[in-house]
């Protein structure tokens, strides 16, 4: 009679610690719908579960669930990769605005050319021709730059030269000379408010906002990935512990079985029956063990960076204690927080925002090109300066002066000989135009993009209600599993009394035990599926949850 007592206290003990590890829940707030987790003081009810010790099985470094997210955001590999994303854009926006800066240029060049002669005062005195040598030595520098605005572009150059040449009657030789030359070019029409540079800024800043989008859909499928793994450890946890205990009592039968076939009062064929119950629930915790490793692996690859020592040894010990409370679910606010600020119909406007531009922007190449071009020109003179006598035929100098490069200076700076001129110039293609077919195509793929987002919305919401309704569904299973635990111990006790005196069969008892452990089983499912709602619920109003957290 005293080892029924002791089975029946077992029992009960065990029943209380099993369903104290398995109602844990996550403790995140529901900020769509306004829900938070209440404190444990507000939790007390039928669901509340006891606090437990530390489980021996998992033994290893202690970790709260809010711990194994930070450990993650820092060492997860994928979040590690995608936050390398905004930092390339943003390199792709200066590299796109620097087409914009000013730009200097320079030229230097030296050039020589020996020709025939190609008038009568080239001829030598006995009429054999001669050959006219030109050299020429020329720098150039200015600067020009592509506006930001209005698609106008600019050039400012100021050059100097120095030319000799032995061509009779040359004015001058060595000749210097230098421009200050500046020329404006302004469209009217077509590239004033859209070219190919500007369009190039506004799709990087585009591809910058989907980059930061992706990021965060990263982290926060990786912060849901860890929580529902994390669960996954606790409960495989719970369920070897359940699994060890229901080993422990079938062994305990059977040794009491035992004891019953060497005083004669139980036949020799009830042991067997024993020891295949023990052989059973010997591969249940062999089951349950293996669960436990690839729970820790798992949430190993999620929280850990492989260049850490001890990568694959490592282990994590779950310390957040279960507590379970029902919460209210706002279906309706969920929805319409999904839909303001889910990432992925974020990236899907920001999509339709680039799409955008690639029509405005061809839209405008569609215009006539009108394009105004301005220069303006001065110039300057000098060398050494040979004087001729105009009435005369005669290619000898009758004497020279010179002018040096400060006088050519003046001449430049004081705008003493200028040029300027204004153009209109004008084109527009006849027929269908390359911006003509880009602008259809822009408008059916804006169509087709409007329609891809109303069945993005419709699945967002699809989804957002699901998961509301798994959460619901959950708990209500946690109630009906609990009860039936519940009944399942009361029916075992009754089994042991009715065995006691004999109303009862050594299978009748052990149907009993399994009756119990696959109700503590399903509790433990239930309870761990409830956990894992909440965590899609919250987690599928601010990105999909379908994947992403992994390597």
């Amino acid at each position: 009679m005293r080892f029924y007592q002791r089975f029946a206290a077992r029992l009960a003990r065990t029943g209380a610690v099993a369903a104290g590890t398995f109602l844990f829940v996550s403790g995140m707030a529901l900020s769509a719908s306004g829900q938070t987790t209440p404190a444990p003081a507000a939790t007390a009810g039928p669901l509340q579960a006891p606090t437990l010790p530390p489980s021996p099985v998992a033994d290893g470094q202690p970790i709260t669930i809010d711990d194994a997210v930070r450990l993650a955001l820092e060492n997860n590999l994928g979040i590690q990769q995608e936050r390398l994303n905004p930092q390339i854009q943003t390199l792709a926006i200066a590299r796109a605005t620097g087409a914009f800066r000013p730009q200097l240029f320079s030229t230097l060049s030296r050039r020589n050319s020996t020709n025939p002669p190609t008038d009568f005062l080239s001829q030598t005195g006995n009429g054999a021709a001669a050959i006219i040598t030109n050299s020429n030595f020329t720098t150039q520098a200015g600067v020009q730059q592509v506006l930001p605005f209005g698609g106008g572009n600019y050039a400012v150059s100021f050059d100097g030269s120095r030319a000799i040449t032995d061509q009779p009657r040359r004015v001058f030789s060595p000749q210097l000379g230098s421009n200050l030359n500046a020329q404006f070019v302004q469209p009217l029409l077509r590239n004033f408010r859209i070219d190919a540079l500007r369009q190039q800024v506004l799709q990087a800043h585009t591809q910058q906002r989907i980059a930061d989008i992706q990021l965060q859909q990263r982290i926060t499928q990786t912060s849901r990935n860890v929580r529902a793994v994390y669960y996954n450890l606790v409960g495989a946890i719970a369920g070897l512990e359940v699994a060890q205990q229901s080993l422990e009592l079938a062994r305990e039968s059977l040794r009491n079985n035992q004891t019953r076939v060497e005083v004669g009062t139980m036949a020799p064929i009830d042991i067997v029956a024993a020891q295949a119950e023990v052989a059973s629930n010997e591969e249940n915790v062999i089951i349950q063990e293996a669960a436990i490793q690839s729970a820790q692996d798992q949430l190993r690859t999620l929280v850990m960076n492989p260049s850490q020592p001890g990568f694959w040894t490592a282990k994590f010990r779950p310390t957040d204690q279960p507590v379970l409370a029902s919460k209210e679910i706002d279906v309706d606010a969920a929805v319409r927080n999904a839909l303001a600020n889910r990432t992925d119909i974020l990236e899907f406007r920001r999509q339709m925002e680039s799409t955008d531009i690639n029509l405005k922007f061809a839209q405008n190449q569609r215009m006539p090109a009108v394009d105004v071009t301005a220069r303006y020109g001065v110039t300057g003179v000098g060398g050494t300066q040979f004087l001729y006598d105009r009435e005369s035929l005669d290619p000898n100098p009758v004497g020279q002066s010179v002018r040096g490069f400060g006088d050519v200076l003046r001449d430049v700076f004081g705008n003493d000989f200028k040029t300027w001129s204004v153009a209109l110039n004008v084109s527009y293609p006849i027929g269908t135009s390359q911006a003509d077919a880009a602008v259809a195509q822009g408008r059916l793929q804006k169509q087709q993009e409007q329609t891809s987002l109303s069945n993005l919305e419709m699945q967002i919401t699809t989804a957002v209600r699901e998961a509301a309704r798994s959460v619901n569904t959950n708990l209500k299973r946690v109630e009906a599993t609990r009860k039936a635990r519940e009944l399942a111990e009361k029916r075992l006790e009754a089994e042991q009394k009715r065995f006691t005196v004999g109303l009862s069969t050594t299978f009748e008892l052990f149907q009993a035990q399994r009756d119990l452990a696959r109700a503590r089983q399903s509790e433990l499912n239930a309870t761990i599926d409830y956990n894992r709602s909440l965590v899609d619920f919250e987690a599928v109003q601010t990105a999909p949850i379908g994947g992403g957290g992994g390597r």
